[in-house]
């Protein structure tokens, strides 16, 4: 997790989507761009030399593409969290980049302020989707390969605050406004989710939101 100014690299193959995100980041003052990749290839090798905090992944570029580039940074950096950033919301290239391993998923016509919230929220071990998006995923988790039995999957035993702090994953909030909502630190909120993924099982944020929704969690 970043703490202080984030380092990022940005992968797109267009010069000037890069400039005009380069502008953008260099806007903020806790934002550092360290790199930037025309290509899968190139955004792999910047990863291995810099170490960022977070990598700003278009998914169509040449040689490489944004997917398996993710993928191979998933694999050798997984401290450093990959955010898909694409012309293209549809399935084709939303599942295989979850799939890969993105953090976060976000089209280019996201307003700028989203961009940058995005950066932070990666950084900060969140989830930056779209309420569309995360929607999306939630139903297709409803739909899509249901188990024999009625009940959807039952939750390993938790303590209320728990179980309050899991439904507001669930519903796509970030660690600061369920802070905000339940009168905690966000250090207590972090705390919490790190908890709610060692007793579930769920490996990131994604895993827990669809697991609240699947298994009917609710505030106590």
């Amino acid at each position: 997790m970043s703490t202080g100014v984030i380092r990022l690299v940005l992968a797109d193959d267009q010069h000037l989507v890069r400039l005009g995100l380069r502008m953008l980041c260099d806007s903020a003052d806790d934002v550092e761009v360290v790199g930037e990749a025309s290509d899968g290839h190139e955004a792999t090798r910047l990863v291995a030399e810099h170490r960022p905090d977070v990598v700003l992944m278009d998914l169509r570029m040449p040689r490489v593409d944004g997917i398996t580039a993710t993928r191979r940074i998933a694999a050798s950096h997984p401290a450093t969290r990959v955010v898909a950033l694409t012309t293209f919301d549809d399935d084709d290239h939303l599942y295989p980049a979850l799939a890969a391993g993105a953090a976060g998923f976000l089209t280019k016509d996201a307003p700028p302020p989203d961009i940058l919230d995005a950066i932070r929220r990666a950084a900060n071990d969140e989830t930056p989707f779209t309420q569309e998006i995360l929607s999306r995923l939630v139903t297709r988790a409803l739909h899509a390969h249901r188990p024999p039995e009625p009940r959807g999957p039952s939750l390993p035993p938790l303590t209320s605050r728990e179980r309050d702090v899991l439904a507001m994953v669930g519903a796509g909030l970030s660690n600061r406004e369920i802070a905000e909502a339940l009168h905690v630190g966000v250090t207590t909120v972090k705390t919490h989710v790190t908890n709610l993924m060692r007793k579930t099982g769920c490996p990131n944020r994604i895993r827990l939101a669809l697991l609240a929704a699947t298994a009917g969690a609710a505030p106590e």
